[in-house]
């Protein structure tokens, strides 16, 4: 059962076209400045967290206590 060379035609340039339609959603999930906004935003959500925030307050002055003891030994 051979098809004709139209119909063949036809699905290949359909197959294009929905290639090409895949492509740009791919380049537009891709998108390195859209990536790195996601990611910025998630950190930021994360360190907003009360449960976050504090401890590393604390570990932040904890370290800052220790090099100014060392220092001033």
């Amino acid at each position: 059962m051979a098809r004709d060379p139209e119909t063949i035609e036809r699905e290949i340039e359909q197959a294009r076209t929905a290639l090409a339609a895949t492509l740009d959603q791919l380049t537009v999930k891709a998108d390195p400045k859209k990536l790195a906004d996601a990611a910025k935003d998630g950190a930021r959500a994360k360190l907003d967290n009360p449960k976050v925030k504090y401890p590393l307050i604390g570990a932040g002055v904890l370290v800052l206590v220790l090099l100014v003891r060392k220092l001033l030994k």
